[in-house]
């Protein structure tokens, strides 16, 4: 139940994201067409692509809550991090996108210079993306959403956008039209690491990757109970914001099956206090010396 309620405040932050990109998308195309700027433009455009990730992560988290069924055994906690990965390819699109539009218009020499007011509503635009930026990084650390996690990267990138707008089109105020593509290329690479960074990290879990140093960390502290003769192996993958672990241990063999039983018991509420893994599978063998 606590999971479920953790996916339905993180669906808060994706709902947040839409509707900021909704509005911020809207205005900035409105004020690029009439002040005259290409780079406003552009930044409205990345805004209404912005929304379709942001869509995703929201149909995810949805997916998520779902409880287990016939088909999906360990529940539906994976659809999280299928979003994430389907908001990296947004962000890698539009980061081309962004840094093959600017080598265009410093190849062709294009100038412009665009009205003030372009400027402000792009200042303007990223103060407010930084604000949804905190709000979604706070909350997705607060329910350990992977998802959401990577819409605040997302959410941060856009103000950044946004940021490099307002240099370009202040340059092009005072002469310096070389500064709005230069501005453009910078960001349009910010975006483009971010999204690997998604990238990667999603495409990690999803293959069963797991951190090792937590697995060290694992196994050093379960070999330190007292009726644990050894740590045989141990295994962890991680399932939408949740780890699952499997261990091997051997214990006494003379032991009768109640006795091992508390053994694990043990093991796994110290697991869930200490290590916050809350499905742990152990797989009790005899030690023989």
């Amino acid at each position: 139940m606590e999971h479920s309620d953790n996916l339905k405040m993180g669906e808060k932050g994706a709902w947040l994201s839409i509707v900021v990109y909704l509005a911020l998308s809207a205005l900035k195309l409105s004020a690029g067409y009439f002040g005259q700027s290409d780079a406003l433009k552009a930044d409205g455009l990345n805004n209404t692509t912005d929304v379709i990730a942001s869509i995703a992560v929201l149909i995810g988290l949805k997916i998520s809550r779902k409880p287990p069924d016939e088909d999906h055994h360990y529940g539906h906690y994976r659809a999280e991090t299928i979003a994430s990965l389907f908001a990296a390819f947004v962000m890698m699109f539009v980061g081309i996108q962004v840094i093959f539009d600017t080598i265009q218009k410093i190849l062709a020499g294009e100038s412009s210079q665009p009205h003030m007011m372009t400027a402000w509503v792009a200042l303007g635009a990223a103060v407010v993306m930084f604000g949804v930026y905190f709000y979604n990084l706070r909350l997705s650390r607060k329910i350990q959403s992977n998802a959401l996690y990577a819409a605040a990267q997302d959410n941060r990138s856009d103000a950044l956008v946004s940021i490099g707008a307002f240099i370009g089109i202040i340059g092009a105020q005072v002469g310096l039209f070389w500064l709005d593509p230069l501005a453009g290329f910078v960001v349009g690479v910010i975006i483009c690491k971010t999204a690997w960074d998604i990238f990667k990290e999603a495409t990690h879990t999803l293959t069963d990757g797991f951190d090792e140093k937590r697995i060290h960390k694992i196994r050093t502290s379960i070999e330190k109970d007292a009726d644990v003769e050894e740590v045989s192996d141990v295994k962890g993958r991680i399932v939408g914001n949740y780890a699952f672990i499997e261990i091997t241990i051997l214990v006494d063999p003379e032991l009768n099956v109640r006795e091992s039983h508390k053994i694990t018991d043990r093991i796994e509420n110290y697991l869930a206090e200490t290590h916050n893994i809350m499905h742990a599978h152990i797989h009790i063998e005899p030690f023989i010396e």
